[in-house]
């Protein structure tokens, strides 16, 4: 079993009793509400809105999809790294 034990998961346990708040989580909210992101985001509901009003498509919505992530995680990579300890 030493290959077992040899990639076991690390167990975190909190130093106080506190809730703890993932900082990612809070700095996408904080990012979400940006302008540009937010219309990236609007494009992209209203892309999903659209496939799902039709019976037969082939279009996807990968691209708005894509398009709103990568920018949301560039927002979010500028401050995350900061707040990690």
């Amino acid at each position: 079993m030493a290959f077992r034990s040899l990639f076991a998961m690390p167990v975190v346990k909190a130093d106080d009793e506190e809730e703890l708040v993932d900082p990612q989580a809070v700095l996408r909210e904080k990012c979400q509400s940006k302008g540009h992101i937010e219309s990236l985001y609007n494009k992209y509901q209203e892309c999903n809105d659209r496939v799902n009003g039709r019976s037969k498509t082939t279009e996807t919505c990968m691209e708005e999809l894509f398009d709103y992530v990568a920018e949301l995680d560039h927002c979010v990579a500028h401050s995350l790294f900061s707040k990690l300890k």
